[in-house]
């Protein structure tokens, strides 16, 4: 095992994991301010809402297109058309005179988001499946580290103006991409034209397999619950425990990192030991737990231990099914199968907000957690299922 742990990277990982944590960096400088800014232009509450479901839609649409577009064409170009693509979305947004322009910027910025997919099938490219998970989860915490940087970096760039952080990230994207024109790698290796003409014969009977769809379902009900606890916790914070808005950025902060530690160190070593589909059924359950304590907690130790839970459980759950889901596709399709399944993410965060919202306003403030509970349970129980199953069942395709 410390062999395995000081194994060398695979040439061009750090390439790869920069390109997607300044990408992460210049997402995490937009978000924090996007609605405060969009009020300048008359935005309700509800505009809000939807500006940012329309950057989640755009995503789930184009995640799969540019997902099957980097299979044929290559990880590289797509990766640098995303990042074009994210610098523009800013640049709209900063130079924005009107609503309909701000939804024009987040439309383009989300169809732009297959990035991270991408950067994933990339990363599957060059990790001996055995590290997978391993990578896969260090790519991860570069979500954690984006989003540690960014929202400090777009409160500096603020003292500049209202525009100027929308500026500043589309200028991060735009330099990511040139960097990434000249040292990124192509990582997909062609394939010979008769192994392409049987599998594309065969493609969507892969991509709608019966593991793949459990493993979209499993992802999409459990991304559902997350996200719902990252819409509401801000009102819960302040309703049970009187936080200001300070304190629930800090309670984030602290969050991030802890998934930053469990991604980045971890993920390796447990995978190693258990196994991808074992951590993810447990994660999920562990997430689940969490859930349903911070749902009943009302004083500091069982919020903080709620906290603690739902980090690590997210921290071992989302890299897990990313390398199931990366295992179980063909090799041409890697990145469209990744695609499909930040599509299916991307649903989740449209749904996952609206459900929690209205359950905090209509049922009570612990009800987005205990839903959230028995989401988790759910996909928990889903996983399991397959786990259980004879190895011969679980990769069979067709």
């Amino acid at each position: 095992m410390a062999k395995e742990q000081r194994a060398p990277m695979p040439q061009g990982f750090w390439i790869i994991w920069t390109t997607v944590a300044l990408d992460l960096v210049g997402f995490g400088i937009v978000a924090p301010i996007l609605g405060r800014y969009a009020e300048r232009f008359g935005a309700s509450g509800l505009d809000v809402g939807l500006m940012f479901a329309s950057f989640s839609i755009a995503q789930m649409v184009f995640a799969p297109i540019l997902g099957r577009l980097s299979d044929r064409i290559g990880r590289k170009p797509v990766i640098i058309i995303s990042l074009l693509g994210t610098a523009l979305g800013s640049f709209i947004t900063g130079a924005a005179g009107a609503l309909w322009v701000l939804f024009l910027g987040r439309i383009i910025d989300g169809a732009s988001g297959a990035s991270v997919a991408v950067a994933q099938s990339a990363i599957t490219d060059i990790a001996p499946p055995e590290r997978r998970a391993q990578l896969l989860g260090m790519l991860g915490a570069a979500f954690g580290v984006g989003f540690v940087l960014g929202p400090a970096v777009g409160g500096l760039a603020a003292f500049g103006g209202p525009h100027v952080p929308f500026y500043v990230a589309g200028a991060v994207a735009a330099i990511n991409a040139i960097a990434a024109m000249i040292r990124l790698p192509e990582t997909k290796k062609p394939l010979a034209d008769k192994m392409v003409t049987r599998d594309e014969v065969k493609a969507s009977k892969y991509l709608r397999s019966p593991l793949l769809t459990r493993y979209a379902v499993a992802g999409f009900i459990s991304i559902t619950a997350f996200a719902g606890f990252e819409t509401t916790f801000s009102l819960f914070g302040e309703r049970r425990f009187e936080l200001t808005e300070g304190s629930t950025a800090a309670v984030f902060l602290l969050v991030g990192l802890m998934l930053v530690a469990v991604q980045g160190g971890a993920i390796g070593v447990l995978t190693r030991r258990w196994g991808s589909i074992n951590l993810l059924w447990f994660g999920l359950g562990v997430i689940a737990i969490g859930l349903l304590s911070l749902g009943a907690s009302t004083v500091w130790p069982t919020l903080i231990v709620s906290l603690i839970l739902l980090a690590f459980g997210q921290g071992i759950a989302a890299p897990s099914i990313t390398a199931l889901v990366a295992d179980a596709a063909p090799p041409n399709r890697t990145g469209e199968a990744l695609g499909y399944q930040q599509s299916v993410g991307a649903f989740a965060r449209v749904v996952g907000p609206i459900m929690a919202g209205a359950m905090f306003d209509y049922v009570g403030v612990a009800a987005p957690y205990i839903a959230g509970a028995g989401l988790s349970a759910v996909a928990c129980v889903l996983i399991w299922a397959i786990a259980k199953e004879p190895q011969s069942t679980n990769l069979q395709h067709d």
